[in-house]
C-alpha cells in the first residue's frame, strides 16, 4: 500500500499494530483521525501517552489501577475473607459487571502455558500464598479459563495452596469447557460464581 504521506504511513503503521486490525482498518482510523478537530486529537494521544506512563499495578491484586492500591482493595466494604483467582484484568470486570461478587481479587496476568514459555515463576502466585499466610482470606475462588492451560494452572495454585485451613473453590461448569470468562454472558458467569463448588483433582 503506497502512500503519499510518511506521516499518514507511520499511523498506519503503528494502528496496525493492535489486535485484529489490518491496514486497510489501520488507513481507515489514520483517515478518521485527520478529519477531527486538532483539540480532540490531542485529548486523545494524551490520554494514551498518560495510560503508558502513569498506570499502576495494585500491589496487593495485580490490578490495574492509577494509585498504588487499587479502589477494589481499598474498599472497606469488600468481603476480605474471599479472593477471587482470575486470569486478566477483563475478568475482573466480567465478574464486577455481574454485581454478584463483592470478596477481593488477584489476577494472575496470564496462565502456565509451557508452550507459551510461561511457567509457574512467571505469575504472582507466590504474591497470592503470601496474602493467604496473613491469615484473613477464608476462601479462594478459581474462576480461571476452563482450556486445558487454565485447569493446569488451578490444579498448581490447588496444591500450593492446600496446605492452608481454606476452603478452596472453583465456578460451576456453567462456563463450558474451553470458554474464556470475558466472553461468558453476565448471568451465566453470575451463577457460576454463586454456585462455585469445592476444588477436586
Amino acid at each position: 500500500m503506497a502512500f503519499s504521506s510518511e506521516l499518514l504511513q507511520k499511523a498506519v503503521d503503528q494502528f496496525s499494530t493492535l489486535p485484529g486490525i489490518g491496514k486497510k482498518s489501520a488507513l481507515r482510523m489514520a483517515l478518521f483521525i485527520l478529519k477531527q478537530p486538532k483539540e480532540n486529537v490531542e485529548l486523545f494521544a494524551s490520554s494514551l501517552v498518560n495510560l503508558s506512563r502513569n498506570v499502576q499495578h495494585c500491589s496487593e491484586c495485580n490490578m490495574i489501577s492509577d494509585s498504588p492500591v487499587c479502589p477494589i482493595c481499598s474498599d472497606r466494604r469488600r468481603n476480605r475473607g474471599i479472593i477471587c483467582v482470575v486470569e486478566s484484568i477483563r475478568d475482573v470486570l466480567s465478574i464486577e459487571n455481574t454485581q454478584t461478587y463483592n470478596g477481593l481479587y488477584h489476577v494472575l496476568g496470564g496462565i502456565i502455558s509451557p508452550m507459551d514459555g510461561v511457567g509457574p515463576s512467571d505469575l504472582p502466585i507466590a504474591e497470592l500464598e503470601k496474602r493467604i499466610e496473613g491469615g484473613e482470606v477464608k476462601e479462594v475462588v478459581l474462576a480461571l479459563s476452563t482450556s486445558m492451560e487454565g485447569e493446569t494452572t488451578s490444579y498448581f495454585i490447588y496444591n500450593r495452596l492446600k496446605k492452608y485451613d481454606i476452603k478452596i473453590t472453583a465456578i460451576a461448569r456453567g462456563v463450558a469447557f474451553g470458554d474464556d470468562l470475558e466472553y461468558t454472558d453476565e448471568l451465566t458467569l453470575a451463577k457460576s460464581i454463586e454456585n462455585r463448588q469445592p476444588f477436586n483433582i
